[in-house]
């Protein structure tokens, strides 16, 4: 590579990391990380799954293709480790969790390994595209959604 295109190219990086790593840090919390790395996991968790369920429900233009898009990305962002966000003593602070979870964390890690199988078998379902199917896949999934929820988060806090 010639040597003004390799001083263009390492300016260019350190452009775009000097831009970009304000954007990725006001994200996170200084103060509770684990907090905010946990809520943004179920953030993106329902951006994906509730369009899809919307679309089972005919509130929105059924749409395949953004359908398995969404299923793709529901199924990827559920093999993240989520446990690393509820080490001990991150269930203070700013947080929906309920204290129950710290006690039981392995019923709570059960419940996430349903909810990642529940998202692959969703997955699965969008990409034959058989809407029955799909539509009996977002059942399961919500209902592991529910699962946990019902248990281990706190409906008096956020939202």
């Amino acid at each position: 590579m010639p040597m003004p295109l390799k001083r263009i190219l390492a300016a260019t990086t350190v452009a775009a990391t000097l831009f970009t790593a304000p954007l990725v840090s006001a994200r996170l919390d200084s103060k509770e990380p684990l907090q905010s790395y946990r809520q943004s996991y179920f953030a993106i968790v329902a951006m994906n799954f509730g369009p899809i369920a919307d679309m089972v429900k005919g509130d929105i233009p059924w749409d395949l293709e953004m359908l398995q898009g969404w299923a793709k990305d529901l199924e990827t962002v559920t093999e993240l480790n989520l446990l690393r966000g509820f080490a001990p003593g991150s269930e203070k602070g700013t947080t929906r969790a309920k204290p129950a979870i710290w006690d039981n964390m392995d019923d709570f890690e059960a419940k996430l390994t349903d909810l990642s199988d529940a998202a692959k078998a969703l997955d699965k379902a969008a990409e034959g595209g058989d809407r029955a199917a799909i539509a009996e896949a977002v059942k399961a999934t919500g209902g592991t959604c529910k699962a946990c929820h019902d248990d281990y988060k706190s409906k008096d806090y956020l939202y």
